[in-house]
């Protein structure tokens, strides 16, 4: 039989340090790094080139006070387990992690120490909305963004209304953020440690979200069993009706005498069972138009209005858009790991003439679209923006500096049945092309207009094979 030698044995062994989910750092006698894996360069944003046979003193920082838990091991020969660590890469990054450090030991002698660390920040999202979801509500009042008056009055309503337990109607566009209030309402009362179950009426049929609202006895209909509706579930908590005008007038007529006579009886039983639930309903439509065109019940509507909430939207409170754009470019920097600080001028100036049909709800997505789409830039700039989005905005929000008219030569990636990516992509080559030529092919000043970095067009030119 052939035995191995030594150096295929280690190629072995760096290729399955490298498969492992863990990151795996080893530093010798001296505190010098010897092994770093492929997981640990994506937990600290370092290259192996940056870390490996350096002093780990010299590579990473440390707040005051406190050390690495690596170089405490190596010191003291004893292992630490499970502890979390906080410290800054060569970048001035803040990383986190959790660590299992252990000595290395020969002839009784140390000679290094191994770290096997895990992705805090993961692992602590994870936990976070596992607990959240349990109780089926992750917002607060704290939550909220915006200072400007028309949303600060309806937040100092809702927290009103959130002291007792009468019905609230939630009144607002698509997207203007109902669910949010919704739930901060219940985390703020004292029914928050109850459950808070949400139901989207427009969702499902009358003859099924009856028996999902009030429940089911056996033998109501063929394959009818005893099961709990919602107001059930929600005991001692909070029901939430999403597009309640959604719901026929006979199903609105039982909700409101559950509501009147704080009792249910399920589909096929006859007996009725008393319930403790706070009701919030939202609707997406003015209550009085709602009424007039019979979506909703008259009865209904003051039963549910005791305290009725306007959500603004987004396009009467435009101050609020830099405060809600930074937010969520915060957000997907956390979860797309960039380092995005704001939108352009013009980008600004653009959000600010558009309507928002889509509400805040639409700005959110517009970033995390607009995200994805940039590579090492750290301002969104209208390249990043879809091309939807763009033409239903009024040109006159738009500075001739920032975007040029589309001319004929852009036009054939307008073909009908194409792929939206591929489309983009011959938007993309087309327009990239045209600006490089306008400038005879000099880099830096295609760039400039582009609003994005030499090094980023570059790669743009290469990817989309353009010869610069």
């Amino acid at each position: 039989m052939q035995h191995s030698s030594p150096d295929t044995f280690l190629r072995i062994y760096e290729q399955i340090l490298d498969r492992m989910n863990e990151g795996v750092h080893v530093i010798d006698a001296h505190g010098k790094t010897i092994v770093y894996n492929q997981k640990m360069t994506e937990l600290e944003s370092m290259s192996q080139q940056d870390v490996l046979h350096k002093p780990l003193s010299e590579v990473f920082q440390f707040p005051s006070g406190q050390e690495s838990t690596l170089l405490t091991c190596l010191r003291t020969g004893k292992s630490i387990r499970n502890t979390r660590q906080t410290y800054f890469n060569d970048k001035q990054k803040e990383i986190t992690t959790i660590n299992n450090t252990y000595p290395i030991l020969e002839n009784g002698q140390i000679v290094g120490a191994v770290e096997i660390a895990d992705d805090v920040t993961k692992m602590e999202r994870l936990i976070r909305e596992n607990l959240l979801e349990k109780n089926g509500s992750r917002y607060t009042f704290d939550q909220i963004i915006g200072r400007s008056a028309p949303i600060l009055d309806v937040i100092e309503s809702a927290k009103r209304a959130a002291r007792t337990s009468s019905s609230v109607l939630v009144v607002g566009e698509t997207g203007a953020g109902k669910e949010l209030f919704v739930q901060s309402i219940h985390n703020a009362s004292l029914r928050a440690s109850a459950p808070l179950i949400s139901q989207n009426c427009a969702a499902l049929p009358d003859s099924l979200i009856e028996g999902l609202l009030f429940g089911t006895s056996r033998g109501a209909f063929t394959g009818a069993i005893e099961r709990p509706g919602l107001f059930e579930q929600a005991e001692g908590g909070t029901l939430f009706l999403d597009e309640v005008n959604s719901l026929s007038m006979s199903l609105q007529a039982k909700l409101l005498r559950a509501l009147q006579e704080k009792s249910i009886r399920r589909i096929g039983d006859t007996k009725d069972r008393a319930i403790d639930v706070r009701i919030i309903a939202a609707i997406n439509e003015d209550p009085v138009e709602a009424i007039a065109n019979q979506h909703l019940r008259k009865d209904l509507y003051y039963r549910l209005g005791v305290v009725t909430l306007f959500l603004p939207p987004l396009r009467e409170r435009k101050e609020d858009i830099p405060m809600l754009t930074k937010h969520f470019i915060a957000k997907y920097n956390q979860l797309f790991q960039m380092d995005v600080v704001g939108v352009t001028d013009e980008v600004l100036h653009f959000f600010n003439e558009h309507d928002w049909p889509g509400n805040v709800r639409e700005l959110q997505h517009l970033i995390e679209g607009a995200m994805n789409l940039m590579m090492d830039e750290t301002l969104i700039g209208f390249e990043h923006l879809p091309l939807h989005f763009l033409r239903r905005t009024p040109a006159s929000a738009v500075s001739a500096a920032a975007v040029e008219p589309l001319s004929e030569p852009f036009l054939p990636f307008l073909g009908e049945g194409k792929p939206l990516k591929e489309t983009m992509q011959e938007f993309e080559t087309a327009y990239i092309h045209h600006v490089v030529d306008k400038y005879g092919g000099n880099i830096s000043r295609a760039a400039k207009e582009l609003q994005i970095s030499r090094q980023s067009l570059q790669y743009r030119l290469r990817k989309l094979g353009i010869r610069g």
